[in-house]
Parts: C-alpha cells; structure tokens; sequence
C-alpha cells in the first residue's frame, strides 16, 4: 500500500470516528443512553448500541458526501452481519432475543448533518 493511500485510509477512518461521535451525541441528546461503540463480534462491528425507553438501538453510522450517498453505502451483506451481530448482542441481555429493539441508519454529509433512519432494516 502507498503512502498516499495510508493517508487517505487514516483520514476516512478519522472522519469516520468524528461521525460516530457526532451521532453518539445526538443519541444522547434525545435521551438515550450509550451502551457500546465499535461492539465487535467474529463477523462484524456495530458502529453504536444505546438504549431508549427500555429498547435496545443498533445503530449503522455512514458518512459521505450526502446522505443518499451515504444510505446506499449499507448494502445487503453488511446489513446481514450487523443483524448477526446484533443478535448476538441481544443474547446478552436479560430477556434475549425477546429484548425490545431496531436497527437504525445514521446517515452524516459533507456538511455534519445528521438524519437517522429509524428501523432501516429489521433483526
């Protein structure tokens, strides 16, 4: 790998990071409460897991250069490895599969703007 795509890699990564930031905050600001960021499992990451009113939020955050950028950037497979990974989160938790729960899309642009897709596709 060049240099320049080291770079370049480092710098999405970054901006990457910011905008999970930047949703982890908003989140928040609506109540919710963070549970987890970058949670890892064997086959995949979820960006973000907080809790609301007693429902567990899967939360798929995607940054480009505008949000319908962005929303087609979540394609099939990488839907089917968070809803994996998300399953085994739930297995965590108290009541299982049974937990109350949805998988969002956080969709950031160029600009910083955040729109969320609440249940954008389902476990």
């Amino acid at each position: 790998m060049t240099a320049s795509r080291k770079a370049k890699g480092a710098i999405a990564e970054r901006a990457g990071a910011v905008a999970e930031e930047q949703v982890a905050r908003h989140y928040e600001s609506l109540g919710a409460k963070i549970l987890a960021t970058r949670y890892r499992t064997q086959s995949a990451e979820i960006d973000l897991i907080a809790e609301q009113d007693s429902v567990v939020i899967f939360v798929e955050v995607k940054r480009a250069e505008t949000h319908a950028i962005a929303a087609e950037r979540i394609g099939p497979a990488q839907q089917a490895r968070i809803i994996g990974a998300a399953s085994v989160f739930l297995e965590s938790q108290p009541a299982g599969q049974n937990t109350a729960c949805r998988l969002d899309a956080a969709l950031v642009d160029g600009q910083g703007r955040i729109q969320i897709i609440e249940n954008a596709f389902e476990l």
